[in-house]
């Protein structure tokens, strides 16, 4: 279960740092769809760094997501450090430091 909350807690912290700027439309999950819709409301640059940092953060916590009911390997501890790196590099982009 610590690795439920702590899923979830990255993915409440990666909205929060994304939506500490002002935009038209705030993101609102980290789904595909939700991403790519943030985007296009926002006018982003789909290629600029700070929603590519998004999806790879997305696409990294739905592979914890699907390993959390499963024993805790070096291949999850490995991703949720590689998420935490990826928190960090959204909070330089977006200006929290």
């Amino acid at each position: 279960m610590i690795e439920f909350n702590n899923r979830i807690d990255a993915q409440r912290e990666i909205l929060n740092l994304v939506n500490y700027k002002h935009w038209k439309e705030e993101l609102y999950g980290l789904s595909s769809g939700a991403i790519d819709r943030w985007v296009r409301a926002n006018g982003i640059d789909p290629s600029a760094d700070l929603p590519r940092a998004v999806f790879q953060s997305a696409d990294k916590l739905f592979f914890l997501a699907n390993k959390s009911q499963e024993q805790i390997t070096d291949e999850y501890r490995l991703l949720s450090v590689e998420v935490f790196e990826l928190t960090q590099r959204i909070a330089r982009i977006v200006g929290v430091e």
